[in-house]
């Protein structure tokens, strides 16, 4: 493969902006991006960030219509490093865990599957019901990683901003990508060592 290119697919569910720091992280990487924005994505992205869709569509390389089931995304000749779904809703989640595929988001998920690339599910959704975990279960025995996006306290993040900027990180580390955006954990301070616990 040339060029390092990563499919990133914005759902529906609350925490459009781990999308968009993906994107971000992904293009500072020198990483080319193929972005897909559901309907519910763009409203979701409005009322969560006041923002359009010319806003969001510009910080990718390459923008894909929900609905353009013909793209170069869904074949599996299109050689990328994964796709990564932030935030990824239940709805999403459980469309590819069962083959579902209605849309390209879906199917673009259902190829990595089955061409062995890494798929990463940033899934926003609390509390689970037996339902949610079953489909999380499924989707780990077929290869997928679910990440829901846990901020890393040890950082002492002083900002939402810094806590979604460690979790994309960490996010695309899954996919090889150091986006030398985040403090790597070094063990205890000294200060800390030798004190009672």
């Amino acid at each position: 493969m040339g060029k390092r290119r990563l499919i990133i697919g914005i759902s529906g569910a609350s925490g459009a902006a781990y999308g968009l720091r993906a994107l971000d992280l992904a293009k500072a990487a020198d990483v080319e991006t193929h972005l897909i924005v559901s309907r519910s994505a763009l409203l979701t992205l409005r009322q969560e960030l006041d923002l359009r869709k010319a806003d969001i569509e510009k910080r990718a390389d390459v923008v894909h219509s929900p609905a353009e089931i013909g793209a170069t995304i869904a074949s599996g000749s299109f050689q990328t490093l994964g796709m990564l779904i932030a935030p990824c809703s239940v709805k999403t989640m459980s469309e590819i865990a069962t083959g579902v595929t209605s849309t390209l988001m879906s199917r673009a998920a259902d190829v990595g599957l089955k061409e062995r690339r890494r798929l990463v599910l940033i899934l926003r959704e609390t509390p689970l019901h037996l339902g949610h975990i079953e489909t999380m279960a499924a989707l780990t025995r077929m290869g997928a990683i679910i990440m829901p996006p846990v901020p890393a306290l040890y950082a002492k993040p002083q900002s939402i901003e810094e806590m979604i900027t460690h979790s994309m990180a960490r996010a695309l580390d899954l996919f090889d990508i150091d986006t030398g955006a985040i403090r790597r954990w070094s063990g205890l301070r000294d200060s800390l060592a030798g004190e009672a616990i």
